[in-house]
């Protein structure tokens, strides 16, 4: 049984849409918004790294945050002539169960508590060197008897300079409304402005990502705003990736320690028409969370 953890924080709901659905953004921090690579999980961050170069690809990924609770997505993306691409998708995160007890704590059963979004991307090149990108997301959260419906949109452009090897992404995540409250009160979504670049080094195999999110709330210290990663990428089907994420520290930080609290980590590598990619970070202070990544072409 998951300790309890409820499906909304705060005055926030469906705040799972925080949480990273790619291994690789995992490994740099658990937050990118430009990075460029045949990888359609990317595009649950920012749907404008949504390319044809995509066309064709199913896309898997599962992750045990903690305890009794995990979350996973699949995706599958397809090219739409040379210059736009689709690709349809969905993502769930399961609480496990929970007692359920009377007021003088007499168990009477069990319930559980799921969130569940429901994804279409569409994307289009704009430029040789801009790409713009949007997501339209369906989202389904329930708690006992209790349930709730939401729709939100992502939108975000990319610029790739592939003679500079230099990325920048921005993309607006979660604009809009919780249709159907679990009760009486409505709450807002997690949405967010985040901005971020991607620099591969002249003359080594590593590549450097900054991403700065929160951009809608200054409530937090400046240097909770940025997440850091660099990635060893020697070929196209070998990676290995670090990253450090300063508000995920801060929230783990323990009078004990928790040295390595906000820290990831990750690697890939591509067998024929397989992409494969672990990462490894702490969302708890007492557990690590494993994430696993499956991408695969289809004929």
């Amino acid at each position: 049984m998951a300790p309890l953890v409820a499906a909304q924080q705060g005055e926030e709901v469906f705040s799972f849409l925080r949480y990273p659905t790619s291994s690789r953004i995992n490994a740099l921090g658990g937050q990118n918004v430009s990075l460029i690579e045949r990888d359609p999980s990317l595009i649950f961050h920012n749907p404008a790294l949504l390319g044809a170069e995509m066309d064709g690809l199913l896309n898997l990924n599962y992750m045990n945050f903690f305890g009794d609770i995990h979350t996973g997505s699949a995706l599958y993306t397809k090219a739409k002539g040379e210059n736009s691409a689709w690709g349809v998708g969905a993502g769930f995160m399961s609480y496990g169960n929970f007692k359920q007890t009377t007021p003088e704590m007499q168990i009477e059963g069990e319930f559980s508590v799921e969130d569940i979004s429901i994804n279409a991307f569409y994307s289009r090149d704009l430029s040789e060197k801009w790409r713009g990108g949007v997501s339209l997301k369906f989202l389904y959260s329930s708690i006992e008897r209790y349930s709730s419906i939401g729709l939100a949109v992502d939108a975000g452009l990319s610029y790739y300079d592939s003679a500079k090897e230099l990325a920048v992404g921005i993309v607006v995540k979660n604009a809009g409304a919780q249709l159907k409250a679990y009760y009486e009160d409505r709450y807002r979504l997690p949405w967010d402005i985040q901005l971020g670049f991607s620099k591969r080094l002249a003359y080594a195999p590593f590549r450097l990502s900054v991403t700065s999110l929160y951009l809608t709330n200054w409530d937090i210290s400046f240097i909770e705003h940025f997440v850091a990663g660099i990635d060893f990428i020697p070929s196209e089907n070998f990676w290995l990736g670090v990253g450090y994420n300063p508000k995920v520290a801060r929230d783990l930080k323990l009078e004990s320690g928790n040295g390595l609290g906000g820290f990831s980590i990750g690697g890939g590598v591509k067998i024929k028409t397989f992409d494969i990619g672990v990462s490894v970070a702490r969302y708890h202070p007492s557990a690590l969370s494993l994430m696993v990544s499956l991408s695969k072409t289809l004929p």
